[in-house]
């Protein structure tokens, strides 16, 4: 029941990094647009794209706290006590990040919509960074068990955590901007598929030099993790990379849904693959899945509610995707500061 209880948390936390993992890559790309004229285009395909989304997307981190806590309670008291800096910033910054980007649109100033734009774009960058930290902490064996709290700093201010933080960054960038590539076509948008599609392609080349250098310093500093890179989710490695290749193929020659479904593969591949890496640990070298699982009649009784929630909530989930996908959903948005009647230029 335990190894049933992991597989759910794995699958929760690969699901969120292939879809929130998308709105926080969209907020990097809006981070890097450029100025406000020079970055409109970009930004309201942005906005168009994740906006009717991104609130549902974060769930699954919610869904994911709530089954490492009750499931693995002894395990959830060490991360949570070790990681206590980066978790609060990155809760922090995805409170910024929604309330930044909703405001955006309905303030009236050129100059306020900058400002809330910026915390929007940063916050992007700062929450997919400390959670990568976060896992790159786990996978090195910086917590310890018994739900003791380990060194606040050196658990995620180390070469691991460093190089698994930028890679999510990374990586977060490369899925949203395939995301977009399609988006943009959907919406009319041609010169704009180019845009992002070059910005794909960039990403990928990025994220595969991290990749690259992150296999090094694991290596050194999280030797199971990397043993079992190497060996057991070595093929789960390789799809992803193919996965990835595929998506960047299908962008330069059909940029349409296939690209989409590759690039998810690739990045589920990855995560799964981390997994699989360090298996049967929950947290290496120090908690077993087996050592850290609640009693059973609390984790039967999560696999009950996520069993609900498959067959009530997801479907939620899929209509408001197909939905969106098919652009019948109402837009939030507000009119320009010029269209603004008695608005003042910034």
């Amino acid at each position: 029941m335990s190894t049933t209880a992991a597989f759910l948390l794995m699958a929760a936390m690969t699901i969120y990094a292939v879809f929130g993992g998308a709105d926080f890559g969209a907020g990097f790309w809006d981070l890097v647009a450029g100025g406000t004229r020079r970055g409109a285009r970009p930004r309201a395909v942005i906005d168009s794209s994740i906006a009717p989304v991104w609130e549902a997307n974060h769930v699954w981190l919610v869904f994911c706290f709530v089954v490492l806590w009750t499931c693995f309670p002894d395990a959830y008291a060490s991360i949570t006590l070790t990681f206590f800096v980066p978790l609060t910033l990155a809760a922090a910054g995805i409170v910024l990040r929604g309330a930044s980007f909703a405001f955006r649109k309905a303030v009236l100033r050129t100059n306020q919509r900058r400002a809330f734009g910026a915390v929007f774009a940063i916050s992007s960058v700062v929450v997919p960074y400390c959670l990568g930290a976060v896992l790159g902490g786990i996978a090195s064996g910086r917590v310890p068990a018994g739900g003791e709290a380990g060194d606040p700093w050196n658990s995620w201010v180390n070469p691991t955590s460093v190089v698994v933080g930028v890679l999510a960054v990374c990586v977060a960038a490369y899925l949203a901007s395939v995301y977009l590539v399609w988006d943009a076509q959907r919406l009319g948008e041609g010169e704009m598929v180019t845009y992002f599609r070059r910005r794909a392609v960039g990403a990928a080349v990025v994220t595969g030099g991290v990749a690259a250098v992150g296999i090094i310093v694991i290596h050194g500093d999280a030797d199971r993790v990397f043993h079992g890179l190497m060996t057991r989710a070595l093929p789960l490695v390789l799809l992803s990379g193919v996965a990835g290749v595929t998506a960047l193929w299908l962008l330069r020659h059909r940029p349409r849904r296939g690209a989409r479904p590759a690039a998810m593969i690739a990045v589920a591949s990855l995560m799964v693959a981390w997994g699989v890496a360090q298996w049967d640990y929950l947290i290496p070298d120090t908690l077993t899945v087996s050592e850290a699982a609640a009693p059973s009649g609390t984790i039967g009784a999560v696999l009950v509610a996520a069993g609900l929630a498959v067959l009530i909530i997801v479907p939620a989930f899929v209509l408001l995707y197909v939905l969106d996908q098919r652009s019948l959903l109402p837009e939030e948005s507000a009119p320009e500061p010029s269209q603004a009647r008695g608005s003042t230029p910034g």
